[in-house]
Order: C-alpha cells, then sequence, then structure tokens
C-alpha cells in the first residue's frame, strides 16, 4: 500500500496534538487536581487507541511509508510539516502511547501542582511523537527540543534531593548535543540549497545532497553528537544516571523507557542514512562505544546499592546492545535491536515502577536495608521477579528474543563482537539476580507490615505482564512491521 492510497484523515497529527490539546486543558484547570487526571487519562487513552488503531490497520508492514501527511508550513524557508511513518515508528508510536498511560496512573497520586505535572506529562508525548514521525529537519529539531523541556522540570520540581543539580546536567548535557546538531543541519540544508536550487529541510529530499568526505564526516559527527549523549553511550551517560535516580516515578518510566530511545532512533532515520559514507566508516568505533558501555554499565550496576541506580546502569548497558546491533549493519541484528528497544522499555519501565512502590512503602530503595519482600507483599514480590528474568534476558521472556536475534545478527558477520558481548548478556545475569535476592527474599533486615499492590497498581502492571510473556513466546507480531523497513535503510535508503 502507498501512501498515496491511504485515507488522508490525519492520523498522526492527531497522535501529536491530542497529547498537547490535552496539557493545554489541564493548565487551564488550575487547581483542580482531580479534574486534571481525569483529563491527563482521558487524552492518553485517547491516543493509545489512535496508535493502536495505527497498528492493526498496518501491523504487517509493508515497503514504503504506511502513512504520510506532507502539508506546506513555512515554504520561504523550505520548511514544511512533513510526518511519516514507517515500521520502527509505528512501533514507537505503540510503545510511547501505552507507557505514557501507564505513567498517568502511576502519578495518580501526585498532589503538588498536579495539573503543571500532567499537562508536562502530556506536552513530553507530544513532544516524543513528534520525534518519532517527524520527516522535516526542522520538525524534528522542534519535536527534539520540546520533549526536553518538561523532563526539566519534572526532575527540578517534583523530583528527589538533588533534582536541581540532575535537571541542569540533563539540560546542559542533551543541549550541547542539540547545538552541534543544529548547526549541522543548517549547514547541510545550505549545502543543498547552493547544488539544487531548491532550499528544503525536508529528509527525502537531503538525501539526495553529494557531499564531499570530509563536509560528510563534519556533518554526521554533528548529528551524532546529539544521538550519542541522548542514548546514552559511555562516556556520555552519566547525566542519565542522576536523572532517573532524582526524577519522580512517572519521569523515571518516561526517561528509561522513551526518551533515551530517541538518540538511537535518530541514528537509524536520519544519521545513517543522510550520511552513508561516513556511518560505515564510523560503525566499529560505535560498536566499540557498545561493547565497552555494556561491560561498564554493567560492573557499576553490579556495585550499586540504590536500586534505582543500579536500574539506570542496566539501562545503559542494555542500550549498548541496542547499539551494537546496530554497528554490525545485519539485518537480523537490526530487526533485534528495534524489538531490544521495545521490551527493554517494557521490563526496564515496569522496574521503575515496582521501585518507586517499594520506596513508597518501605522509605528506602537500598539494598541494605530491603529483603524479605516475598513474605510481607507476594504479588508486587512476584511481579519484581518476573519482570528482573525478563530483563536479565529469560527464555520466554520478551527480552530474549530482542537479544538473541542481536547476537546472531552480529555472530554472522563480526563474530568476535558476538562473543564478547555475549560475555555482558551473562554479566546482566549477575546484577539482576543479586537485585532480587537483595530485595525480595533472604530475612527482612526490618519488620514491616506492607500493603501489596492496589487495584490501580495492578491496572499498570499487569497488562505490562502480559505483554512481556507474550512478547517472549511470540514476538512475531511485532516484528512484521519492520520486514519491509529495515532492509531499504541497510542499503542506504528511506522505505
Amino acid at each position: 500500500m502507498t501512501a498515496a492510497s491511504l485515507p488522508q484523515f490525519p492520523w498522526l497529527t492527531l497522535l501529536v496534538m491530542l497529547p498537547l490539546a490535552g496539557a493545554l486543558l489541564c493548565l487551564l484547570h488550575g487547581n483542580r487536581t482531580v479534574e486534571s487526571r481525569w483529563l491527563a487519562l482521558a487524552t492518553s487513552l485517547a491516543v493509545f487507541g489512535v496508535s493502536l488503531y495505527l497498528f492493526f490497520c498496518h501491523g504487517d508492514g509493508g515497503s514504503g511509508w504506511l502513512r504520510y501527511e506532507d502539508v506546506s508550513w513555512i515554504e520561504r524557508y523550505g520548511i514544511r510539516y512533513v510526518l511519516a511513518m514507517d515500521g520502527i515508528a509505528l512501533l514507537m508510536v505503540l510503545l510511547t502511547a501505552f507507557l505514557q498511560l501507564a505513567a498517568i496512573l502511576l502519578a495518580w497520586r501526585v498532589e503538588e501542582k498536579a495539573s503543571y505535572f500532567f499537562a508536562l506529562l502530556l506536552l513530553l508525548e507530544s513532544g516524543l511523537m513528534g520525534i518519532f514521525l517527524a520527516y522535516d529537519l526542522i520538525l524534528f529539531y522542534l519535536f527534539w527540543e520540546i520533549a526536553l523541556i518538561p523532563m526539566f522540570f519534572l526532575i527540578a520540581v517534583w523530583g528527589g534531593e538533588n533534582r536541581r543539580r540532575a535537571a541542569l546536567k540533563f539540560f546542559l548535557y542533551t543541549l550541547a548535543g542539540s547545538l552541534c546538531m543544529l548547526v549541522a543541519m543548517i549547514t547541510l540544508y545550505q549545502i543543498h540549497g547552493d547544488q539544487s536550487g531548491t532550499y528544503s529541510f525536508v529528509i527525502g529530499d537531503l538525501l539526495q545532497t553529494k557531499l564531499s568526505s570530509t563536509q560528510e564526516v563534519w556533518l554526521f559527527a554533528g548529528f551524532m553528537a546529539a544521538f550519542i549523549v541522548k542514548s546514552p553511550l559511555v562516556p556520555f551517560h552519566t547525566w542519565l544516571t542522576d536523572a532517573l535516580t532524582e526524577a519522580p516515578a512517572a519521569g523515571s518510566l518516561d526517561l528509561t523507557g522513551l526518551l533515551i530511545k530517541t538518540g538511537i532512533y535518530g541514528m537509524i532515520r536520519l544519521a545513517f542514512p543522510l550520511f552513508p559514507n561516513a556511518s560505515r566508516d564510523f560503525l566499529p568505533i560505535l560498536a566499540v562505544l557498545a561493547l565497552f558501555g555494556l561491560f561498564h554499565a554493567a560492573w557499576c550496576a553490579y556495585n550499586e546499592d540504590d536500586i534505582k541506580r543500579l536500574l539506570a546502569y542496566s539501562s545503559i548497558s542494555h542500550l549498548g546492545l541496542v547499539v551494537l546491533g546496530l554497528a554490525a549493519w545485519q539485518l537480523t541484528a537490526w530487526e533485534g535491536s528495534i524489538l531490544l528497544m521495545v521490551t527493554h522499555g517494557l521490563t526496564t519501565g515496569a522496574l521503575f515502577v515496582l521501585v518507586a512502590l517499594i520506596r513508597e512503602r518501605t522509605g528506602t530503595r537500598s539494598l541494605q536495608e530491603l529483603g524479605g519482600l516475598w513474605g510481607q507483599a507476594p504479588y508486587l514480590s512476584a511481579m519484581f521477579l518476573l519482570f528482573s528474568l525478563a530483563s536479565l534476558g529469560l527464555p520466554g521472556l520478551a527480552n530474549f528474543a530482542g537479544e538473541i536475534l542481536v547476537l546472531l545478527g552480529v555472530f554472522q558477520v563480526h563474530p568476535v563482537w558476538a562473543v564478547i558481548a555475549f560475555a555482558g548478556v551473562v554479566f546482566a545475569a549477575a546484577y539482576m539476580l543479586r537485585l532480587v535476592q537483595g530485595t525480595i527474599w533472604g530475612p527482612a533486615k526490618v519488620k514491616r507490615t506492607l500493603p501489596d499492590l492496589t487495584a490501580r497498581e495492578w491496572l499498570i502492571l499487569l497488562p505490562m505482564a502480559i505483554l512481556v510473556v507474550w512478547l517472549g513466546l511470540y514476538p512475531a507480531p511485532f516484528i512484521a512491521p519492520l520486514h519491509g523497513t529495515v532492509a531499504p535503510l541497510l542499503l542506504g535508503g528511506m522505505p
């Protein structure tokens, strides 16, 4: 099915604008906390409904764009309002809508400036949808910056004890990378206009730009500066551990489940297609960074006492494996990396939800003060065990499918990389089992009477648990949208 034959209803615009409209309505409700909660929930449910509809319509994938919307915007400067969705964007849109719904439910009991809190969550959702759908560089950059602003305020206002330092660090790291990308965008735009006589920021037009080797390397570096920081790859990762530790529960869920995926998505959507020669030359360096991050973060996680920081390092380690799959430049590895992005969002996102629930009940996140939760809150502990086993890649649960596809794909082209990565995956089992042992098993360090999961918490965790099992046993429906998308990207083009 081609874009021209599709119905013209602007479903992609709806995905972007619905959360924005919900955010504005939350702000208009001022201090009315109850109304803001229900408004945010209704908005996120509507967005999730639209994303599900698109998944059912296009879940079998196909070649070409699944949806494409192109409207004149600032024609004088070649800036157009172009949204496009392929199989990769479809999965990321579905993940965003699902996790934002969970984030709204997780934040249900926020009382302080609740209308602003929910407005920021919805603004973040709008920015994320725009990042995954934008097909014009200025539009992409606009949404890239929009997503930065609400996360900064979520951390700075509702975060932990060191929230302002963590928020400032997050802002400065990501802004520095973003400015490098902006300079590269404008330079590419100017070169394309000088060559063709038509100035355009539309990515499809810029793919035709002829660049010298030096130009391509420098422009590629500008884009990658933003994407490597946001991913984040070691040694540009230190902002993430602080941000995740200090962020409120819903902010941590969004940050680890969605926001750090935007850097990897940017590599796939922009950096690799626009600069194919520089990309191929950079792949060995990217693989080294990915492998180093895989081991370094795993080692830090193993030695961490704060379970939230442990999971932050776990995210960095997992994303190292995702990036390694991309560096292999092989079909199976790429499909595995994209699937692993989705499953990581579910498994680690659920673990951050559970950490928030544990902290709420016990007042601590320290392994030295936890233990024995199974006897005190068995259902909560069972969920913690399920998502921990999924995170370490247990066969039959979500992460296993993506990890095995990455390792198989990498092994076909770079066996040494695959063997090293496999050792890193084994290391992941060590820190996850230490986390489980120190949290839910053994004798309780402090005698407590803990409530088990409430109905709202079941509503958050049960759908995640079902998806984790489904993706582990039958991931085919989530791989199918990738079949017609990944191969053209590997050949240096777009869908």
